[in-house]
Formats: C-alpha cells, structure tokens, sequence
C-alpha cells in the first residue's frame, strides 16, 4: 500500500514540474511548438524502446484498441498544446489551478454522457472548487497585474481536453499494457503536435546547435513517461479514490516549483485557495471510496 501511494505522490510531483520546465524554456527562447514537439517525440520514441524490450506482445492499428489510443492521443496532444500556451500568457502558479479544473469538468461529462449523477457531496466540491479557484488565480490580490484573459482561455481549453482523456481512457483499452497503451496514446499526440507545428528545428539547426534536444529530455521524462508508468505501478495498490486524492499533489508541487525557480509570488489567499481546492478533491473522492 505504501509503496503504490509512493509511485502516485512521484507520478503527480512529475507533472507539477512541467510547467515551470516549460516556462524557463520560453525564457531561453523556444517555441510553444518546439517544446510541445521534442516532448512528444522523446516520449514516444522512450516508451515504445521500452515497451519492444519488455517482451510483451506489440498490437498494431489493426487492433480496435490500439486504434482508439491513436486516436485518443490527439487529446493529450492538445491538453500539451493548450496548456503550455496557457503558461505564455500567465503564471505557471496560475495555468495548473485552471487545469485542476478537470477534476469538476470530468464529473459532469461522466453525468452527461454515462448518466453518472454527482452526489451531494461532489456538487459541494464542484463549488468549493470554483471558489478555490477564483483565489488561488490572484483574482481578488491588491496592486496585482490582472491576468491575460488568453491564458484563461487556453487553461480552460487545456482542462477541457485534459477531461476528455481522463473519462475515456478508463474505458478503453484494456486488452494493452500500460505501456504499450501509452505508447499508441503519445504517437497519436505527436502526430496531432506534427501537424500542428512541423518539426522544422531538425533541419534549421536548433534542435542540436541550441540545445532544444536537452529540454526534450526533461519535458518528456517528467511529462510523458513516468507518470504512466508511476501510475500504472500505484493505483491498483492504492485505488483509484486514494489514487485521485494523492494526484492532487501535483497543484501545490506546480505552485512551488513555480516559486522557487520562477520566482513567482504567491500571496496567502492563493494558498488559501490552493488548500481549499485540495480538502474539495479530498471531500469528493473520500466519498466517492466510501
């Protein structure tokens, strides 16, 4: 039990990273499509030389679900794309509070679309969220920039997209492994991500003579490979309950990251927010596991 909650917490610190990664690559210059690119691409390339050497069957897209992870990667592709422009336009602290908001998202498209109705309790955290949110976001800070209402937007977007993998995933796929499912899921996304921003840094030279290669690494390590992985390994142990209550960690560790190598401020009522839309997460899903 101890060591699945411990894969979680290091599954959802990977992702609080990402952001502040992302943002110190815009600092040296790089673009939304460059990141978004060598991120895919090592991570696709990592995952499948993993999965070919773990000796498990490979399921082509002659198989129904290898298919659908394809396609279902143009989700996460545009949860990348979205995301990462949102944190061009506002804080990193700021961009992960409004992707957190697929956790409310994802509880009316299981009512929409499995007529799955929230209980009392979640319509409770649904607000706590939302209240959570708007302090966490700085909204009601004195003498503070407002915020661009771009990276709103693409935040929005990103958790939306995000919301769409989260409730589909679960449901489909079951016959691949985790790794070989993820690995259909990231070619699809890179694909998605090619279309969008044609690799051009392989032949103008920025991939190496700028060193875009090594932000690939970080970005496709702590954003594409071991979260899956982490996660795969933890969540039986830990339950998919306890698993979305600990996920949670990724918020606060995104917001100190943020702080400490962005040098961001944070104001107390960002933290009271922060901790607001935390005990939320954990009101809903200790129900939920009840």
């Amino acid at each position: 039990m101890w060591k699945g909650i411990l894969l979680v917490l290091l599954g959802a610190c990977s992702f609080g990273i990402l952001s502040t990664i992302v943002k110190s690559g815009y600092h040296q210059g790089y673009t939304l499509g460059e990141l978004c690119s060598v991120q895919a691409g090592f991570g696709m390339i990592a995952l499948w030389i993993i999965h070919l050497f773990s000796g498990r069957a490979t399921y082509g897209l002659t198989n129904k679900d290898a298919r659908t992870c394809f396609i279902l990667g143009s989700s996460t592709g545009l949860v990348s794309v979205t995301y990462y422009q949102s944190v061009q336009y506002i804080p990193a602290s700021v961009a992960i509070i409004l992707l957190m908001q697929f956790t409310w998202m994802s509880m009316l498209a299981e009512w929409i679309i499995y007529k799955k109705r929230p209980t009392g309790v979640q319509w409770l955290a649904v607000g706590c969220i939302l209240g959570g949110t708007l302090l966490a976001g700085g909204i009601f800070n004195n003498n503070e920039t407002p915020l661009n209402w771009k990276g709103i937007g693409f935040g929005m977007l990103a958790a939306l997209c995000y919301t769409v993998f989260i409730v589909v995933s679960g449901r489909v796929a079951a016959s691949l492994g985790p790794v070989l499912k993820s690995a259909w899921i990231v070619t699809g996304a890179f694909v998605v991500i090619t279309l969008l921003f044609p690799p051009v840094y392989l032949v103008n030279g920025r991939f190496i003579g700028s060193g875009l290669w090594v932000w690939g690494l970080p970005l496709a390590a702590f954003g594409t490979v071991l979260p899956p992985f982490l996660f795969s390994k933890g969540m039986p142990q830990t339950g998919v309950s306890l698993g979305a209550i600990l996920s949670a960690a990724e918020l606060p560790v995104a917001m100190l990251a943020a702080t400490i190598f962005l040098h961001e401020s944070v104001s107390g009522l960002q933290i009271l927010g922060v901790v607001i839309i935390l005990s939320a997460i954990v009101m809903a899903n200790l129900k939920r596991r009840k």
